[in-house]
């Protein structure tokens, strides 16, 4: 798939989770996370519960969902907290030129 412009890299705010519906990235919805360290790319589903990891809370490069307090690792998307045991999904992300380019990456 080719890389998506999802916007400009002020737009995604420090430690907090942006929202990328379906429409955008032609498959699930995807949670972006921009960090001191770097931006990030997960499906916006949590594995355990299917609830928005969007809206989850965003520390030390882990978002926790906002149900039932699952963490994943926003580098690689492994479990780093129960309940969940499935690791979430990444998608490729980086900035160009100051704009943040997404990389969906579903399978097939």
């Amino acid at each position: 798939m080719t890389s998506i412009d999802i916007g400009a890299e002020e737009d995604f705010p420090i430690e907090e989770g942006v929202y990328i519906g379906h429409d955008v990235t032609g498959g699930e919805p995807i949670a972006v996370f921009r960090t001191e360290e770097g931006i990030y790319a997960l499906n916006d589903r949590c594995t355990h519960g299917n609830y928005s990891l969007s809206e989850g809370w965003v520390e030390d490069g882990t978002v926790e969902c906002p149900k039932h307090a699952s963490s994943f690792c926003l580098a690689n998307g492994k479990v780093l907290g129960l309940p969940a045991t499935q690791d979430a999904p990444t998608h490729t992300v980086e900035v160009v030129d100051g704009r943040v380019m997404l990389t969906p990456e579903f399978d097939a």
